[in-house]
């Protein structure tokens, strides 16, 4: 049974992705507050989901040269300085064309944050990558439910909502100067006729297909769960909006539970379980129409949910032939495509037969990903060099 041992390098590659999602969750809540400051439509407002979707493609075309040229322990720490540098923009920024810009900027050095980071967990912890993915992410979605409280209460006691979200540059800056370690860096690899391996295989495409199928339910209930409350479950627009909460909960106790499993069982199974929890609280939340039984499915939902993009993420690398930041630079764009085709897509349905309807789209992308991994479940992991960690 493979085991996950956390050295210093693990938590420190933990801390930055964390320190990714305080950004990402932190500005979420904030697209309202941003309207009312800058008397915006919501459809202007709704455009800073598409910023962040276009600094994630923008990451997956320039990722693999910016690696071969800088490497990846570079790349990782200029993902953060980017969104260190995008929340002190935010901070001054008091123009829709510059709030546009800073969300992109933060979300491109998230790009280059989070490949860098898969990659480096993956060569470091081996056979057990995906457990590390897994877990990473957990503690990252932990600390994403702190900042919108942190972002909150800054704005309640008058501070204003930038004063939370440039919080993250202090524990960036304090990483910077304690972490004392390195990620590694890209292996070299050939194939058996001494020529670097360029073409991704059959496998990872499906993978990537069904990352992109998970993305587009995740973007789906998180941005637009809370209109099937109020409409069908008869919950108020206040309680409705905080209710999403309750599924980055559920995604967060998911990743922890998984995090575990996964050292015992194998990824494809796994994910094919985690697909089943997620239709299983999405049916429940979907049909509910007393409000605590829609709350409580979009918790279930939650917890195969969490587990999507960890899961998607290792195995699309895990089917690299040793290309994990080429395969995590690729992956950005079925993710970054989900984010900004999916949303607008559901709601364009919605409007002509009302969100509780179209919200049918979901159980689709989860059957295209139940599909896809199958497949996968059936095909041969190919052999790939890593770098494993040694206990210490």
């Amino acid at each position: 049974m493979p085991r996950l041992v956390r050295d210093r390098l693990t938590w420190v590659i933990y801390v930055q992705l964390s320190l990714w999602c305080y950004f990402l969750y932190g500005f979420g809540p904030v697209a309202p507050l941003l309207r009312d400051e800058l008397h915006i439509s919501r459809t202007l407002a709704s455009l800073h989901g598409t910023g962040f979707a276009v600094g994630g493609i923008i990451g997956g075309a320039v990722i693999p040269a910016l690696t071969r040229r800088y490497g990846r322990n570079r790349l990782i720490w200029g993902g953060l300085t980017l969104i260190s540098a995008a929340a002190v923009g935010m901070f001054a920024a008091h123009h829709l064309a510059l709030t546009l810009t800073f969300a992109t900027l933060a979300s491109f050095g998230g790009s280059l944050l989070v490949n860098g980071v898969v990659a480096a967990l993956t060569e470091h912890h081996g056979t057990a990558g995906p457990a590390a993915i897994s877990e990473a992410n957990a503690a990252a979605a932990a600390v994403g439910l702190v900042a919108p409280l942190v972002v909150g209460l800054a704005y309640g006691i008058g501070l204003g909502w930038r004063v939370g979200l440039v919080l993250v540059v202090v524990p960036t800056l304090l990483l910077a100067v304690f972490a004392g370690v390195r990620a590694p860096e890209p292996l070299q690899v050939v194939t058996a006729d001494g020529k670097r391996v360029r073409r991704l295989p059959t496998t990872y495409w499906l993978a990537a297909t069904s990352l992109f199928a998970t993305g587009s339910v995740e973007v789906c209930l998180t941005l637009w769960g809370s209109d099937v409350l109020r409409a069908h479950a008869d919950v108020s627009a206040g309680v409705a909006t905080a209710a999403v909460s309750m599924m980055i909960a559920g995604m967060v106790a998911g990743r922890i539970i998984g995090g575990r499993l996964l050292l015992r069982y194998r990824p494809t199974r796994m994910l094919l379980a985690a697909l089943g929890v997620s239709a299983a609280g999405f049916a429940l939340f979907w049909s509910a129409t007393v409000p605590w039984l829609a709350v409580s499915g979009l918790f279930v939902c939650g917890l195969g949910v969490g587990l999507h993009y960890p899961l998607g993420i290792g195995l699309a690398l895990a089917h690299s032939d040793g290309q994990p930041d080429l395969a995590a630079a690729r992956a950005s764009f079925a993710v970054g495509i989900s984010f900004a085709v999916a949303p607008f897509a559901l709601g364009a349905i919605a409007d002509a037969v009302g969100p509780h309807t179209a919200f049918l789209l979901v159980p689709g992308f989860l059957l295209l990903s139940v599909v896809v991994v199958a497949r996968l479940d059936r095909a041969t992991l190919p052999p790939v060099p890593v770098r494993a960690v040694e206990p210490v």
